[in-house]
């Protein structure tokens, strides 16, 4: 079982709802943490429990990120709006930082994380429980 963050810039809510429907069978073998907004928006809409952190104003990209730091988070979808990336972009890219230095898959948009999740299923990711040890 692995720990994977979920994130999503206002306009990308309902996107991730989505995604997380479509791959519930695999999403909820592990699991998943996102800022305040974005867990119950898909905790609501899918039935997967998801453990919610502050809102992303209020600091949750920050509570992600320390976890990322300290190697407890196995992968994170965020999901972002290039067309409205200034504020979305100043706190998604410390975590992306972040992932790049501790080898942690990150995807930030539809088909990168249908990729990674395709992967998280065939076992791709099964490394990281070498890593972080639950």
């Amino acid at each position: 079982m692995l720990n994977i963050a979920l994130l999503a810039h206002d306009k990308k809510k309902e996107l991730m709802v989505q995604f997380c429907i479509a791959y519930k069978g695999i999403l909820e073998k592990h699991s998943l943490f996102a800022t305040a907004t974005t867990g119950k928006v898909v905790s609501e809409n899918t039935g997967l429990k998801v453990y919610r952190f502050l809102s992303g104003a209020q600091g949750g990209d920050q509570q992600i990120s320390a976890r990322v730091a300290y190697n407890e988070i196995d992968a994170v979808l965020a999901f972002d709006d290039p067309h409205n990336a200034d504020k979305y972009d100043s706190q998604i890219m410390p975590m992306l930082r972040l992932c790049d230095m501790h080898n942690i898959p990150m995807a930030t948009n539809l088909a990168t994380a249908e990729v990674l999740i395709r992967g998280l299923e065939r076992g791709d990711l099964d490394w990281r429980d070498i890593v972080n040890p639950k």
